[in-house]
């Protein structure tokens, strides 16, 4: 293989042929060569249209050729037979780094290096045509118009500012139709004009000096110190709920900007985060750029190209935000750093929290992991001296935690037919009578989770998945919420066609939020659920009004977690506190379950309000139940960390999971316990299974899972290759998946 720009090997031309070795974003490991013609200018990291079997595509020149997965050189190809780039994109080259980035991406995750680059190639607005966009603005010492309506007069009343607007906004904001626009433009006193490509606002760090406790200012130091290092490093900033963990970090970012960096903040949950904008802003003076699947397409390219160039200083983006091509990125923050949401499981395996880690080692800038209740494998290495830690013990506000009580419903089980038990019940009233606000959480979506026949006993189960259709009461339909199926909530037994003998079983958000109106007919009450609100917008308005006192009950999944604050929030009652502990065959349910619950319950008593929690549970002696009922974290990492290491599990061992899946499950059963037969030898390394899933059918494929267990020494990456490729090429619709550690046990 040629290098990049190298002419042929005997090549006589008087102006030899250029090579580039060419990177598509498609599911390949490797670089394609591509004759650069003379009229094309081209560097490393550029994109480029070339031709690719009988389509065309966008691809990235790499500065060095990739060999395919085995390592084996290519074999040499007839020079007649390379095609030619066809043009070169208009777009901003990604930077070396971000290349090594996709590198190493591919390397550790198993994943075609086409896929890692094609999630840096996320923004397809940057890869298309700019299309100007027109508005208008007054044409100063126009005449006035020979016929002046009361619409025309507002409308260059607001134009006489001489900003440019789109003709649909100042038709709105002069309460008028675009027809009265345009009516000006033909009079000539308005001109349709470009509107500038918007920039997004500079955030000043001197904008606000922020008031610090002692032992914030003590955690701002260690923070600040770590910036002006100038080389990689990791801090764990680990802080009680309400210890003001988000305006510590906000002086790293205000240290990177004073040095000239970017920063990226990283939230799992960016579509929430309306209350964090804010008070960003107020820190800093100006909005920071979102990066999100809520924006627009255009939107999209924008702050692409604004990571790129630089002008986007502070980018606060969910997980994909880490794979734009920042030009010169200083500082990461992961927020919540624990959450499972950093973990994606499609296409290409990866938690945003290591390979955030792992960008900032590529870049030698200091990474910082924020949250409550950090992961076992933060506090280990954090233990182990890899990461600084950095503890905030108490809350900024002065307030302290919530007292925590557990309903044993054994002993004090809701009314039949309800779900909330009698002491909780008692708590909700007489915070309703302190006017304060309630929360009540619980993890599951829907109505009911079950829906069965009283007259036959039969299940309503998705005919593509091995799972029961969820009840949604509040749309009339049944959901299956692994594959997206629906259907309408059926009138009779689908089974034996027994007229009104369905009933829902279990509850659901929307089960509680019946009951809740049932009891308190008088209660403003709000229910967030990612499946009742229609967006962004609704959302964030439903947050705001909990934030200002204007909702008395909220009920809601996990989305309630996500760092919000409610300073008039007294009582948290979690209404299912076993959920989590039913997911037997994951390692980390345990942990899992107690962050959730600890993170809830800790949105109480953060200001206004003294804190008082409930959980409702059956089994208060649980280790979970007990370390969240004494507010005892400490013990509960203890024994976590000792499970763990008997275990040799996360992070004292390594996880793979492989998951074959088939229309046919004999033909996914076969294929699974082939592959298993090939596996090499190794006294180091255990392989289990085949096994079916614990969900055997998704979307119609059966599925069967292997799982590879190894000493964190193990370079588990090697064998997974040599393995690999041993293996027969697939046939049919027979699919592989490999996940180097797993989040997901299902």
């Amino acid at each position: 293989m040629q290098s990049l720009f190298e002419p042929l090997d005997g090549e006589t031309r008087a102006t030899p042929l250029r090579l580039a070795p060419v990177v598509l974003a498609v599911a390949l490991d490797q670089t394609y060569d591509y004759i650069v013609p003379d009229d094309v200018e081209i560097e490393p990291g550029c994109f480029v249209m070339v031709p690719f079997g009988p389509q065309s595509r966008i691809g990235v020149v790499w500065d060095r050729p990739v060999a395919n997965p085995n390592g084996e050189p290519q074999k040499p190809i007839d020079p007649k037979k390379l095609k030619t780039i066809t043009g070169r994109l208009d777009a901003p080259p990604l930077p070396p780094i971000t290349m090594r980035f996709a590198e190493w991406i591919a390397k550790y995750t198993l994943a075609p290096l086409g896929m890692t680059v094609r999630m840096m190639m996320s923004a397809r607005a940057v890869f298309e045509p700019q299309k100007p966009r027109f508005g208008v603005t007054i044409v100063a010492d126009a005449p006035v118009p020979a016929r002046m309506t009361p619409a025309r007069q507002r409308a260059l009343d607001i134009a006489g500012d001489g900003a440019i607007r789109a003709k649909a906004a100042l038709a709105q904001a002069a309460e008028c139709s675009t027809g009265v626009i345009d009516g000006l433009v033909q009079s000539g006193n308005l001109v349709e004009v470009a509107i500038p490509e918007k920039r997004p606002p500079v955030p000043d760090p001197k904008h606000r000096v922020t008031e610090l406790s002692p032992e914030q200012a003590v955690a701002v130091d260690a923070l600040r110190s770590a910036v002006d290092g100038g080389n990689f490093s990791v801090s764990l900033l680990d802080g009680v709920t309400g210890s003001g963990k988000t305006e510590v970090y906000f002086e790293a970012v205000a240290r990177t900007l004073e040095r000239g960096h970017q920063a990226l903040i990283m939230l799992p949950e960016i579509a929430l985060t309306d209350q964090f904008m804010r008070r960003f802003t107020g820190r800093f003076g100006a909005m920071p750029v979102e990066w999100h699947s809520a924006l627009s397409g255009p939107e999209r390219g924008r702050v692409w190209r604004q990571a790129a160039n630089g002008e986007a200083r502070v980018v606060v983006g969910a997980r994909s935000a880490l794979f734009l091509p920042f030009s010169d990125l200083g500082l990461v923050i992961v927020d919540e750093e624990h959450d499972s949401g950093y973990k994606q499981d499609d296409r290409v395996h990866y938690q945003a929290r290591d390979m955030a880690v792992v960008r900032g080692s590529l870049g030698g800038f200091p990474v910082i992991l924020a949250s409550a209740t950090p992961s076992i494998e933060s506090h280990v290495n954090a233990r182990n001296g890899r990461y600084r830690h950095v503890v905030l013990p108490g809350r900024f506000s002065g307030a302290s935690l919530p007292d925590i009580t557990a309903i044993d419903l054994r002993v004090t089980p809701p009314e039949k037919g309800k779900w909330l038990a009698p002491p909780l019940v008692e708590a909700m009233i007489r915070t309703l009578e302190d006017k304060q606000q309630t929360l009540l959480f619980l993890n599951r979506r829907g109505y009911a989770p079950l829906t069965l026949c009283r007259a036959c006993g039969h299940r309503i189960e998705c005919p593509q998945c091995t799972a029961t259709l969820v009840e949604h009461r509040f749309r009339g339909r049944l959901h299956c919420h692994h594959c997206g199926f629906s259907i309408a909530l059926p009138e009779k037994c689908p089974k034996c066609g027994e007229a009104g003998s369905l009933v829902a079983c279990g509850p659901g958000v929307e089960r509680v939020a019946e009951e809740v109106a049932e009891r308190f007919p008088d209660a403003k009450v709000a229910l967030l659920s990612s499946d009742l609100i229609p967006g962004l917008t609704e959302m964030r308005e439903i947050i705001r009004s909990i934030e200002a006192g204007g909702i008395d009950i909220v009920i809601g999944t996990q989305i309630v977690a996500k760092g919000h604050h409610f300073p008039n929030l007294a009582t948290v009652g979690i209404v299912d506190g076993d959920l989590g502990l039913a997911q037997g065959a994951d390692p980390r349910a345990g942990e899992r379950t107690f962050q959730l619950l600890h993170q809830v319950t800790g949105r109480a008593g953060r200001a206004l309000a003294e804190g008082r929690g409930y959980v409702q549970t059956y089994m208060p002696d649980h280790p979970v139940m007990k370390a969240i009922i004494e507010s005892d974290r400490e013990a509960f990492i203890e024994q976590e960390i000792k499970s763990r290491q008997r275990g040799m599990l996360p992070p004292f061992g390594r996880l793979v999971a492989l998951v074959v899946a088939a229309r046919e499950k004999e033909t996914a059963q076969l294929v699974a316990r082939d592959i298993a037969h090939r596996a090499p030898r190794s006294s180091m390394i255990e392989v289990l299974g085949p096994a079916e899933a614990p969900i055997a059918v998704i979307r119609g494929r059966h599925r069967w899972r292997l799982l590879v267990k190894a000493p964190r020494e193990i370079d588990v990456q090697a064998y997974l290759r040599a393995w690999l490729a041993d293996l027969p090429p697939l046939k049919g619709d027979v699919r592989l998946t490999v996940d180097i550690d797993p989040y997901s046990f299902l």
